[in-house]
């Protein structure tokens, strides 16, 4: 049986993935937020919005954000769901997670935080409305595990949204991998004094499935009607499933 799986493009035991994972999130967390306005020209935030404006979340529904990291998701949900709402912050990582908490606390948003693997959450069957991930599902070692717990905490007609970066049209590929492998992993030294960490990113982002290949994966983890929306050229795609 083989027991390796990729880091980047490096093959690595599947046991070792998550501390390389970590030690990558532990260096940027401080500069992540700087970094991703940066690398995106701000076009992340513009795809943080369009999930959330066209989630079908309503107030008072209750949202499970996956790898939400410095919460910038979180606080577009805890807009959405009003005071009769809730929402759960939730992180593999310490560094990035104690980021998101404090920017919360700054903002006087009291909202349950909790450090946990998206393999194994610690949740009740059947009790969120929403489950979201947003540039977090590529990172996750057994991908269809995670989606099978992020299904089964679902409430029945419930919904899943994956924001991640995907496949771009391939006319647009080779000045994208110049941007990638030679500009990103600059901006990365320059900004967060870490290139390799930012040469990672690069390389996790070819190595996530493209946008039919995560569909199939969703759909083989029990969900139902999976569509997905391709953003600025398919540099990002938004992935939408239900729980029935």
């Amino acid at each position: 049986m083989d027991n390796t799986t990729h880091f980047g493009y490096s093959t690595v035991p599947e046991a070792e993935k998550s501390a390389r994972v970590a030690g990558v999130f532990h260096s940027v967390a401080a500069k992540y937020d700087v970094m991703n306005d940066v690398m995106s020209l701000g076009l992340h935030r513009l795809w943080k919005h369009f999930t959330v404006s066209t989630s079908g979340v309503r107030p008072g529904n209750r949202v499970l954000d996956v790898a939400g990291g410095t919460a910038d998701l979180a606080r577009l949900w805890i807009k959405r769901v009003g005071a009769s709402g809730q929402v759960w912050l939730t992180d593999i990582n310490s560094s990035m997670l104690t980021v998101g908490r404090d920017r919360l606390l700054d903002e006087g948003q009291l909202v349950p935080v909790t450090q946990c693997d998206a393999e194994q959450l610690p949740f009740p069957d059947n009790y969120f409305d929403c489950v979201s991930v947003a540039f977090g599902l590529r990172n996750m070692t057994h991908k269809d595990r995670a989606l099978a717990e992020m299904r089964r905490v679902l409430r029945p007609g419930g919904r899943l949204l994956v924001l991640e970066f995907s496949h771009i049209y391939k006319p647009l590929t080779p000045l994208y991998d110049l941007y990638s492998f030679r500009l990103l992993p600059l901006m990365g030294k320059l900004i967060a004094k870490d290139a390799d960490s930012y040469q990672y990113l690069a390389e996790s982002i070819r190595m996530h499935p493209d946008q039919e290949t995560l569909k199939s994966m969703m759909l083989a983890a029990g969900f139902d009607q999976v569509s997905y929306h391709n953003l600025t050229g398919g540099v990002v795609a938004l992935h939408k499933a239900f729980k029935f």
